[in-house]
């Protein structure tokens, strides 16, 4: 099987992906609080500053939605209340694999141990892995809130390959963010597998670029 000898995986945007309909969830989160919409969600993710604070999500959202309101001369609304009515609107079981997840998985697992390494807190990131239907399958599943530093910090990543007991240059990582996921696991010392999505890897040099976690198993096979 070449050169690697574990895979790990990130979660969201890799092996999965939301179903709901966030047009409406944000819709929805407006009329629970007695408010006409502004914006919409790509506006409120483009407002967004750095990576999610899983220990204060609503203020997290709070103070995207502040910005979008600014914005479109609605600074009255009390945002807070916004984001606490979208957090609870929010269904993390709604997700699906993306396509090849059951045939990256079933490849990844005939070269040795399998892993997740995501930035979510456990609880809603548990609740996708259920309702996935793959937590009992990884050897290793790392919640990056839980711990001190995130991706793209190492320290997920260094508590995987302790847990996998695989060397780090023997250890492939398959992820979506160049941002989060490649310059993390390079920064970890493991060589990656980059899921693009029509976007240019810029400065990254990710040690195999796919489009499909399909081309997965051709790459743990040495053909990639």
């Amino acid at each position: 099987m070449g050169d690697i000898d574990a895979v790990l995986f990130d979660l969201d945007g890799t092996l999965c992906r939301r179903t709901q309909d966030m047009q409406a969830v944000y819709e929805r989160a407006f009329e629970r609080v007695g408010e006409t919409p502004f914006g919409d969600p790509p506006a409120l993710w483009e407002a967004l500053d750095g990576p999610p604070d899983h220990g204060d999500t609503v203020g997290y959202f709070g103070a995207g939605l502040a910005r979008v309101a600014a914005q479109h001369g609605r600074s009255s609304v009390d945002t807070l209340a916004v984001a606490r009515a979208l957090v609870s609107e929010i269904d993390d079981s709604a997700v699906t694999h993306l396509p090849g997840t059951e045939t990256a998985l079933e490849s990844a697992a005939a070269v040795g141990p399998i892993g997740v390494v995501t930035n979510g807190p456990i609880d809603r990131q548990r609740t996708k892995l259920d309702a996935l239907g793959v937590t009992g399958r990884f050897d290793a599943v790392v919640y990056g809130a839980e711990l001190s530093r995130s991706k793209p910090h190492t320290a997920p990543f260094d508590r995987a390959l302790e847990e996998i007991d695989v060397a780090r240059e023997r250890t492939l990582y398959v992820g979506n963010s160049l941002a989060y996921d490649v310059a993390g696991a390079h920064n970890a010392g493991l060589s990656v597998a980059w899921l693009r999505a029509d976007e240019d890897a810029g400065a990254y040099e990710p040690e195999y670029v796919i489009d499909s976690l399909v081309e997965l198993p051709a790459i743990l096979r040495g053909n990639g």
